[in-house]
């Protein structure tokens, strides 16, 4: 639960730093805060201090949402001296529609904090999440979240370490799709030219859908290939039966494998899936091999087995036997999962 207040002033120094932080790059701005009633009684951290948020106007009136409670507000307890707790504070910014900040950004950034705390994997700029539905109510593309440092806020040093001001910022599928395929900060970069300072505005439509921003995305995923190593992907499951293999990949897939392929393979970089089938990994290599080493499917591709492959992937739905080595790929219909 959260409850509306002035700006708290405390005698915790971490807070303070933050605080500050706000008070002089946000300018003129007068700040709500809004604590988490349950984060005063908890003795481990498993919910965020709260949430303070300014209405600014440039360059664009929107919400500014910042949250307190992934750095150390308090005094100095993680190991690190460099840096303060998970080392970061989210922010997002919302187009400002009512004279109200609407909650629903705090509860989205209060799951985020759930996520931290239970996994003990916090966020760094590049990294993006997929978020499984709308992240706003009402009508709207974006299903995705895309972190970056916030362009204004940037960092501070505190009297218990480093933090990152890291912004959110909505995206849609399709553009979670794109930045995989290049460089998260770049593609967010390029995106603040249709929706300046990354200000979420929930019912826009995909910036892949627009002719010049696409041709920056294809020019930057050609010169640069992606940033992008490691993925999660459902979908995604195979064996080796002696040098024969068999590997099956939903059509939700496959089309976006096939371009992660072309960003990382086809730029001499590997690129590893892991699904709840097993890890697969895909690299450039001298011959056009596949086997099973230490759990892990492993492909290695050459130029031209790169190329088969991908243009399999692109392919409708059907069984499809590669020429370069023995490797069947199946692709399936939908997101269904069919044993190998």
């Amino acid at each position: 639960m959260m409850e509306k207040q002035q700006e708290e002033k405390t005698e915790r120094p971490g807070f303070e730093a933050l605080s500050a932080v706000l008070e002089q790059r946000c300018s003129g701005k007068t700040g709500l805060y809004y604590g988490v009633t349950a984060a005063r009684t908890l003795r481990k951290r498993e919910t965020l201090d709260g949430v303070e948020v300014r209405a600014m106007e440039e360059p664009e009136a929107h919400w500014l949402y910042v949250t307190y409670g992934f750095s150390e507000l308090g005094e100095k307890e993680c190991a690190d001296p460099d840096r303060s707790g998970y080392g970061f504070e989210l922010t997002f910014r919302l187009k400002k529609e009512e004279e109200e900040p609407p909650l629903w950004p705090m509860n989205l950034l209060q799951d985020l904090a759930g996520y931290v705390f239970s996994t003990g994997s916090g966020f760094a700029s590049g990294h993006y999440m997929d978020c499984g539905g709308p992240i706003a109510p009402g009508e709207t593309e974006l299903t995705a979240l895309a972190f970056r440092q916030d362009p204004l806020l940037g960092e501070t040093d505190t009297a218990n370490g480093r933090v990152e001001f890291l912004q959110a910022v909505g995206i849609t599928k399709e553009e979670m799709e794109g930045l995989m395929c290049w460089n998260g900060p770049a593609f967010l970069k390029e995106l603040d030219r249709l929706f300046p300072l990354g200000i979420t505005v929930p019912e826009r439509s995909g910036a892949m859908k627009e002719e010049k921003f696409c041709r920056v995305w294809e020019t930057g995923v050609e010169k640069d290939g992606s940033a992008t190593g490691f993925l999660y992907a459902e979908g995604l499951s195979g064996r080796m039966d002696g040098e024969d293999g068999r590997l099956q990949v939903s059509a939700d897939l496959a089309g976006r494998l096939a371009r992660m392929l072309e960003a990382r393979v086809g730029k001499d970089r590997a690129l590893t899936l892991e699904s709840r089938d097993g890890t697969f990994c895909f690299r450039p290599g001298q011959e056009d091999r596949a086997e099973t080493r230490e759990g892990v499917f492993s492909v290695s591709l050459t130029e031209q087995g790169l190329e088969e492959l991908c243009g399999v992937l692109k392919s409708p739905a059907g069984l499809y036997r590669l020429s370069v080595l023995p490797l069947m790929i199946i692709l399936m219909k939908g997101e269904g999962k069919q044993e190998t």
